[in-house]
């Protein structure tokens, strides 16, 4: 009997046609061959999947259970390659893990609206009354 080989498809995780969209929103590509989406989504998925262990690296480093947005700029940075195209399209943190966040301030509506007559804001229920000064009565 001829040795039989079993021979694994590789089948990548990310749908086709949805990788075929985004190489072809480059204006300069018409055509993409199947091979060639091939291998774009495979390398895809292994990056993607390096970038995610080095991420979740740092952050057990850090002691975080969560890898956040400080933690896929630092291993961004510790890897030249992914440092020289990606670093510039990651958004810089707003602030860094570390500290504990400021005390959130209310946002204030953006513009007040004129009230129907006789009726006041729910705000107004909850807030303590401002002291009214007394009136003065004319005696004349």
């Amino acid at each position: 009997m001829a040795e039989e080989e079993k021979s694994e498809t590789i089948r990548p995780e990310l749908p086709l046609g949805r990788v075929k969209k985004l190489v072809k929103r480059d204006r300069d590509i018409n055509k993409v061959s199947s091979e060639a989406l091939f291998l774009i989504s495979c390398s895809t998925e292994l990056f993607l999947r390096f970038f995610a262990e080095q991420s979740a690296e740092i952050a057990i480093q850090k002691k975080r259970r969560t890898v956040k947005l400080e933690h896929l700029r630092i291993a961004a940075k510790k890897h030249r390659p992914t440092r020289d195209f990606l670093l510039d399209s990651l958004p810089v943190p707003s602030q860094p893990s570390d500290r504990p966040p400021a005390d959130k301030i209310r946002p204030q509506p953006a513009a007040e609206k004129p009230l129907p007559a006789g009726t006041r804001r729910i705000d107004d229920f909850f807030c303590k009354p401002a002291k009214e000064k007394p009136s003065e009565v004319n005696d004349s």
